[in-house]
């Protein structure tokens, strides 16, 4: 048997058909239910000559039709592509353009931007609309999402193997969306043993071994229930937040606010006794601490005692924030996990009475950190170096052989991803992460690279240059802030500038605040100095 998602999933809706996988609001799908409704979807794929390698586009708010769909992209050996919602037309058609996708699943609110790219999409065989509050019928072609699960037998089960593609899409440090290409027999196995601890249970080396282990624990009242908190679009939410809770049997609870509300998340973790919840670093833990005090204020305290485990990664997670959660969510142990979606690097795991440290990381066991010559960089040695993460590392990026080359490097025998962080090694052997060697921003969970936000400002009329950088900001961790200076005469304000970016890229890419200065700060060579600006836009915030 192999290790790939569907096939394992496929192995719980035999042996565990009537434990619920998957719940968004008051809707649960059991085990059973999910396996004949992706089927359903997958025999829709096949029919219109979608199979192996297929990319299929998950243009979707978090949901049980998202997690559906990707497991009928998995059953036919598919290749399921998360695309962000919030992007706009220009955007969403580089990403699906890139990755040659043949099927779009969308929901109806999504629609109007879907139909103004599909003439452009050469490949695309089927479109598939998601029902919500949004106008149905906007996209010429689609078929309703239901339509298909009730107008389909569902798909004969076939075998797969472990290196069939996977595929998760990053804005990263590239500025464009690249696809991050892993095997799914390496992927899954990566999974099953960061999960199974968390059941206090060996990790099995053979996928047939998976439901027996699980079987019990679950019929003893200890399945998994995750909220994924953050965008199933994401790495974060999807592989913390679904895969692994759902490689042990889990329940995936998804939320219905499409931004976040963080009373949902404390009233579903009590009505559902919810046993993790996944964020994303500081943005997500302090409006979830605010809830928790304006409950108790109210004399109607949340009830978080089924909480075992916060997860969280993409963001710092400070210190201070982790104790004044671990403060109000007593039992709780806190894993905050670094990496990307080019690979794992280190964890941190906080409980109530250890000291907390932000930014310093256990690393994980294939993790090094090299000087620029492929020197490790020795404990203790106060020496800078780009983390190196090693085991299951990514086959490279979609289309992008050059920069796969360079990030995707053997030394010494051993293949590494180098994501592009930057660490020391302290003495215990620890990681002390010092950041991104890059400008790559981290807004809110997103990533935002400065030079698509500074040409998008740069076309706005009076506009003569523009750097944009982040800076601190208690609600996203980092704010977008533009530093730029005008034509002579022209008169630009803050907020036809910031309307003018929504107008042309997704709206977490638009600047919060912009810094007007006289001359943007540039070294003679005309490469930008981020330090003097970022200099210039918290002076113009202080004010």
């Amino acid at each position: 048997m192999e290790m790939h998602y569907a096939t394992i999933w496929e192995s719980f809706a035999d042996e565990i058909p009537d434990v619920p996988a998957v719940r968004h609001g008051d809707l649960v799908r059991t085990w059973s239910e999910y396996d004949d409704r992706a089927a359903r979807i997958a025999a829709a794929f096949t029919a219109a000559g979608l199979g192996k390698d297929s990319k299929i586009g998950l243009y979707l708010y978090n949901g049980n039709e998202y997690l559906e769909a990707q497991y009928a992209g998995f059953k036919i050996r598919g290749v399921p592509v998360n695309v962000n919602y919030r992007y706009l037309d220009e955007e969403l058609w580089y990403l699906l353009d890139n990755a040659d996708a043949e099927a779009i699943v969308f929901h109806a609110s999504l629609g109007d931007r879907v139909a103004r790219v599909i003439d452009r999409l050469p490949k695309l065989e089927l479109l598939i609309e998601v029902a919500d509050d949004g106008e149905a019928g906007q996209v010429p072609g689609a078929v309703a999402y239901e339509d298909l699960v009730a107008g389909n037998d569902p798909m004969e089960r076939i075998p797969r193997d472990e290196g069939d593609l996977y595929m998760l899409y990053t804005g990263g440090t590239t500025g464009m969306p690249k696809g991050v290409m892993y095997a799914i027999g390496g992927m899954v196995s990566s999974f099953v043993k960061t999960g199974f601890p968390l059941l206090q249970l060996p990790p099995p080396s053979d996928a047939a071994e998976i439901v027996g282990l699980i079987k019990p624990v679950i019929e003893a009242g200890g399945q998994l229930r995750s909220i994924p908190c953050a965008p199933l679009m994401h790495g974060t939410g999807v592989w913390l937040g679904a895969f692994v809770p759902q490689l042990g049997g889990g329940q995936v609870i998804t939320l219905r606010s499409r931004s976040l509300d963080p009373h949902e998340v404390l009233q579903t973790v009590q009505e559902q006794r919810a046993t993790s919840l996944v964020i994303v670093g500081d943005a997500f833990a302090k409006p979830i601490i605010r809830a928790l005090d304006e409950a108790a204020e109210r004399g109607q305290a949340y009830d978080t005692s089924s909480l075992t485990m916060i997860i969280s990664s993409g963001v710092m997670w400070t210190a201070e924030v982790k104790e004044q959660v671990l403060d109000r969510i007593q039992q709780a142990v806190l894993l905050d996990a670094i990496g990307s979606s080019e690979g794992a690097m280190g964890i941190q795991i906080s409980m109530r009475g250890m000291p907390i440290e932000t930014a310093k990381f256990a690393q994980m066991p294939e993790t090094k950190v090299f000087t620029d010559d492929d020197r490790l960089v020795e404990p203790g040695s106060d020496e800078i170096g780009m983390v190196a993460a090693g085991g299951n590392v990514p086959l490279g990026y979609w289309k992008d052989e050059e920069k796969s080359a360079r990030t995707f490097r053997v030394i010494d025998g051993e293949r590494y991803s180098f994501p592009g962080d930057l660490a020391m090694v302290a003495a215990d052997g620890s990681l002390i992460l010092l950041g991104r060697g890059s400008q790559v921003i981290n807004t809110g969970g997103e990533k935002v690279f400065p030079e698509e936000v500074e040409e998008a400002v740069k076309r706005v009329d009076g506009v003569r240059d523009c750097l944009v950088v982040g800076v601190d900001d208690e609600k996203f961790g980092q704010a977008v802030t533009a530093v730029a200076s005008l034509d002579d005469g022209a008169d630009v304000d803050e907020a036809t500038i910031i309307a003018s970016v929504k107008e042309q890229l997704a709206g977490y890419k638009a600047p919060k605040r912009v810094a007007f200065v006289s001359s943007v700060p540039r070294a003679p060579n005309g490469k930008a100095d981020y330090k003097a600006a970022r200099d210039h836009a918290l002076d113009a915030i202080a004010d």
